[in-house]
């Protein structure tokens, strides 16, 4: 038997607790593979700022839903190539595109997070997604002789979600519609957690995640770090933010104006 461990995520013992600033400058680089979750509340806006402050470029950007966020990340050159399962934005210009379903998203960051190289699902049937993407291909189960679908193991270079507080060893809690945050930072070499605070001592919530700081690389307290969505039990989603950023994305001028506003903001921070 093999003792060669590589394909295998090394968590460290304990989170580090840094700024955002520095976080991304250490953990996000030019080339990445970038998974940024959460899905409907807790989508990683300051983060995602944060990388275009710095300019990153040519990254592989992956999420369950690319909407806003991601419409600001490939505007600003960030972008390379994008991996998801539903785009509320479609008119991308030259990007790369690999589209997946929900349940195939979910099971390949699954497969990652369990350190199996693929997941195997009842889906894509009808659809020509086999055809025309690498990452899709029919299997068919040993013990039954069912035809079924296999996806690759997602193993992003780092994946940053944003919760709502971690305790001071670098445990973070996060609870309301968690979607595969959880799943995206096992699966994942360099896991970054933005929290609206740091607390000494993490009381339980009803359904509340709580990811280990064994698993996560840095915690980051950005207060409003998920801002224009929204954090449960700290702010609501500012649908006014969401309603002004069509008209932005639909000018370049307008856009530009914006990505100089949001350089010169963390310049003045």
């Amino acid at each position: 038997m093999s003792n060669d461990h590589s394909q295998y995520v090394h968590y460290p013992l304990m989170a580090d607790i840094a700024p955002l600033e520095e976080s991304i400058a250490e953990l996000v680089h030019d080339g990445d593979v970038v998974a940024m979750e959460g899905f409907t509340a807790l989508i990683p806006f300051a983060a995602a700022h944060e990388i275009i402050r710095q300019g990153r470029r040519d990254l592989t950007l992956v999420r369950m839903t690319p909407d806003l966020v991601f419409d600001q990340l490939i505007g600003a050159g960030c972008a390379r190539r994008l991996v998801f399962s539903w785009g509320g934005n479609p008119g991308v210009g030259s990007l790369q595109l690999e589209e997946h379903s929900h349940a195939g998203m979910a099971n390949r960051y699954a497969a990652g997070a369990s350190g199996l190289p693929f997941g195997v699902l009842r889906g894509y049937v009808g659809t020509d997604l086999p055809e025309r993407t690498d990452s899709i291909k029919p299997i068919e189960c040993p013990f039954t002789g069912e035809r079924l679908t296999a996806v690759a193991a997602l193993r992003p270079d780092v994946a940053i979600v944003p919760a709502q507080r971690a305790g001071r060893a670098g445990n973070v809690q996060l609870w309301g519609i968690t979607g595969v945050q959880k799943e995206a930072v096992l699966a994942s070499s360099r896991s970054l957690v933005t929290v609206e605070e740091i607390v000494d001592e993490l009381d339980p919530r009803p359904d509340a995640i709580v990811l280990p700081g064994w698993a996560v690389t840095r915690v980051a307290e950005v207060p409003e770090g998920a801002r224009p969505s929204y954090a449960l039990g700290y702010y609501d989603r500012d649908n006014d933010a969401y309603r002004a950023w069509d008209a932005i994305s639909r000018d370049r001028e307008a856009f530009g104006r914006w990505v100089d506003e949001l350089v010169a903001a963390g310049s003045r921070a």
